[in-house]
């Protein structure tokens, strides 16, 4: 599982003109599913992005979660974080995980962040979206849980 965590000062994820989702302070992240991928990935890493300290404290350094600052998550389901580029010019996506398996994982990883208490909004899976954001710093932080879950 991939994950691009924006912090943002506000959010909003439509599709065709449909309000699919909006945030204020918080987080947008893009998730993406792949071919790899378990259930125990997938809570590790919603508890990852709920404990992570990216908010600055009092003396300005990130040392407060998304809980620890009342914030929201915009999730996005996102596969072309495994997009494949090390042949040629056109992106390969034979490491994104297929519906039948993202689908559920991403409803999961869903879940669990709502199990925080925090307040997660999403887009849709699959459909075309615009992603409006005001990103905060800018602080962008990339997850791969191939290498930063221990």
């Amino acid at each position: 599982m991939r994950l691009v965590v924006q912090r943002v000062t506000r959010a909003a994820v439509r599709t065709g003109g449909e309000l699919l989702g909006e945030i204020g302070r918080g987080a947008v992240v893009l998730a993406g599913i792949g071919t790899t991928d378990t259930p125990e990935a997938v809570d590790r890493m919603a508890d990852k992005l709920i404990g992570l300290r990216y908010f600055p404290d009092a003396e300005g350094r990130t040392n407060r979660s998304i809980t620890d600052v009342d914030g929201s998550l915009l999730v996005i389901s996102q596969f072309t974080l495994h997009a494949d580029l090390r042949r040629g010019r056109r992106p390969g996506f034979t490491d994104a995980a297929q519906p039948d398996l993202a689908i559920p994982l991403m409803d999961r990883f869903v879940a669990r962040l709502r199990e925080s208490g925090t307040p997660v909004e999403t887009g849709r899976f699959g459909a075309e979206m615009t992603v409006e954001l005001v990103n905060d710093g800018p602080f962008t932080l990339v997850l791969d849980s191939a290498h930063d879950l221990a």
